[in-house]
């Protein structure tokens, strides 16, 4: 287990330093120029999953733009503490050495995974699954902070699509995506045990694994953020598909608690034979 001290970023977090819920996925853009108005509702929208809103207000403390995402009533992304979001890119990789990767990341959200990735200039492509086409267009319309870096950006591809469902029938994860990737990263559920929907849970188990490790080169790395503790349970599990599996734990300041928040990022390496 590896343990990694970070600088704060932006993200909405209990006061115990665990997520509202579901996963921010996006940092705050401190700014030089006068913050904007205490509150804004950006855009609303029904959705087969209920009713989402993305919304940006003033955090007056920090002064900083906090931007949040709710489904109905319940928080599904807000912007307090990236740490852990850009350390999946970061970590993941940093893990190889190979030239002109081909990678994928399940989950858009506010974006900060994937601009993480943009950042490595070894990243030839990088496809982006989202399942609510809504978030996609939030970053298409110019909402957030760095949806101008994603969607100018020749490499990376926004797809609508569920990806559980693209790993478990091996169906393409877009358009112009390579039959096999260098890394897959995902930040979607809480944890590889506390799902946001029943039906991802086959992709942790033994079966769903090795669907993955199919779509990726020898030597392919899979990255995982969780919102717990490393649990030794899902390593062995991992371990016995990929050839190694480390967990690294992310930790930050917590400016809502004043103490030090955590996170894990599990990287497994694929196997060269």
């Amino acid at each position: 287990m590896i343990i990694y001290d970070v600088a704060p970023g932006c993200d909405e977090w209990r006061s115990d330093g665990h997520r509202l819920r579901r996963r921010p996925v996006a940092t705050c853009m401190r700014r030089d120029d006068p913050v904007s108005a205490s509150f804004e509702e950006l855009d609303w929208r029904p959705t087969p999953l209920g009713e989402i809103s993305l919304r940006r207000r003033l955090e007056p403390t920090l002064r900083i733009d906090v931007y949040e995402v709710k489904l109905d009533d319940e928080f599904l992304m807000s912007s307090l503490f990236t740490a852990g979001e850009i350390a999946l890119a970061d970590i993941s990789l940093a893990s190889t050495s190979r030239a002109n990767l081909d990678v994928v990341v399940g989950g858009l959200g506010l974006g900060y995974t994937a601009h993480a990735v943009l950042r490595h200039p070894r990243v030839r492509s990088l496809q982006v699954i989202e399942v609510l086409g809504e978030v996609i267009e939030w970053h298409q319309r110019g909402l957030l902070p760095v949806s101008h870096e994603l969607t100018s950006d020749q490499r990376c591809n926004l797809v609508n699509g569920d990806f559980f469902a693209m790993v478990a029938t091996g169906s393409s994860f877009g358009p112009d995506a390579p039959d096999r990737h260098d890394a897959v990263l995902v930040d979607i559920d809480h944890t590889p045990r506390h799902l946001l929907h029943p039906r991802h849970a086959p992709f942790y188990d033994a079966e769903g694994l090795r669907r993955l490790a199919d779509r990726l080169y020898p030597g392919g790395v899979f990255a995982l953020w969780s919102d717990d503790p490393p649990d030794e349970d899902f390593i062995s599990v991992v371990e016995g598909v990929f050839a190694s599996c480390e967990a690294h734990v992310i930790t930050f300041p917590n400016p809502v608690s004043g103490g030090v928040a955590a996170s894990t990022v599990y990287v497994a390496t694929l196997g060269h034979g």
